[in-house]
Order: structure tokens, then sequence, then C-alpha cells
């Protein structure tokens, strides 16, 4: 969620300075909740500023850019590799663990392609039909000619 703008903090602050109104009162007229405005008010007393603390950063990355370029040059020698099996293939050369979902999104981030299997029997019958395909779109000697 986006923080409060500064101003919208100014007008909580002077309205409860201004008016004397409870945290509770302010927190419903202003449409926020009461942990915020007790920690504006806080941070007001403590520090004298009310502008909002900066972003804390996230997690940091599993792989740094020299494992990155690893992940590339193993799709590369290999792009018909699952990703199973790119994942056990960098725990080898690099001794880290990752799930595969995580292989998957480190995949899509260097926007590398893998070349799909084609190793599944075609279908003997058209989707949702009971007939074998030879009989589809033939006309039996029984049904009726339109003529």
């Amino acid at each position: 969620m986006k923080a409060y703008s500064l101003d919208f903090r100014e007008k909580i602050i002077d309205v409860y300075f201004t008016e004397h109104v409870s945290v509770r009162k302010l927190a419903k007229r202003f449409g926020v909740s009461k942990s915020f405005v007790e920690t504006l008010l806080k941070r007001l007393r403590e520090t004298g500023d009310i502008l909002p603390k900066p972003h804390g950063g996230g997690p940091q990355p599993k792989l740094n850019a020299e494992q990155l370029k690893l992940v590339k040059a193993l799709v590369d020698a290999d792009n018909d590799a699952t990703l199973d099996e790119l994942r056990d293939r960098l725990a080898a050369e690099t001794s880290i663990l990752m799930s595969r979902s995580s292989m998957g999104r480190i995949v899509q981030k260097l926007e590398l392609t893998r070349k799909k299997k084609r190793c599944t029997r075609p279908r003997l019958r058209a989707h949702g039909c009971d007939k074998p395909e030879s009989s589809i779109g033939k006309r039996s000697e029984t049904s009726p000619q339109k003529t």
C-alpha cells in the first residue's frame, strides 16, 4: 500500500491539535486506522517529523549476477531441460538449493524460453467425440443424404 501524503498527515495533526479530538474519532473522520493516527502522533512526539519511513527494500535475491549467468548458460546448453533438471544442475554447480517455482521465476526474469518436448502420443480420438478420427467428417452409409 502506498504511504499517505504529507499534506494528509498534516491535516490529521492540525485537526488533532486545534479541535482536541480523540484518536478514535480522528481516525473515523479521516477514514484511517486508529493505529495509524497513534503511530503518527508518537512519531511527531519522538522525532518531530511526520514523514513516512522509507521502503524497507524486501528480501535479497537468492542468486547474484554470476549465478544468473550460469542459469542462462545451463538453459542455452540444454533448452529441453525441465525446471527440476535446471534446479538440480544449478545445485550441483553452486550448492544453492531452490524450489521449482523459484527457478521458473528466474527463467522468466531472464526472458529465456525453453523448448517444449513433443513426446506425447497423438490422440486416437478427437476431443469430446466417441468416434475414431477416421470416421469424423465422413457420412455413414445409413445416414440420409441431402439433395
